[in-house]
């Protein structure tokens, strides 16, 4: 049986302050309004479009789409598992739990 959930459920958050949120935010939206807002973006979009700003145009795209999901590739190789040698196992190991 699962036990997370007699120890806070499956939320990140802590306890009081959410430290992940920026601590500035509510500054930024009492600063801004909703017509500001719409024209800085305006603008970056006219940055983007009007030259080969690339960064800009990144910018611009996350914003408006939304980041692109990261992809894993993979190949198919055909080998046979049991000809690798207990170093070339440990190795793969080693470096699968260092990544994931």
């Amino acid at each position: 049986m699962d036990k997370r959930k007699e120890n806070g459920g499956h939320s990140t958050k802590a306890l009081g302050i959410d430290k992940r949120k920026n601590k500035y935010l509510h500054l930024l939206e009492e600063a801004s309004t909703d017509e500001e807002i719409v024209s800085v973006i305006k603008n970056l979009k006219l940055i983007a479009s009007a030259g080969n700003d690339v960064q800009a145009i990144r910018l611009f795209l996350e914003y408006y789409l939304g980041k692109p999901k990261e992809t894993i590739e993979t190949t198919n190789i055909n080998f046979d598992a049991e000809k690798l040698s207990q170093e070339e196992i440990k190795l793969i190991k080693d470096s699968l739990d260092k990544n994931y």
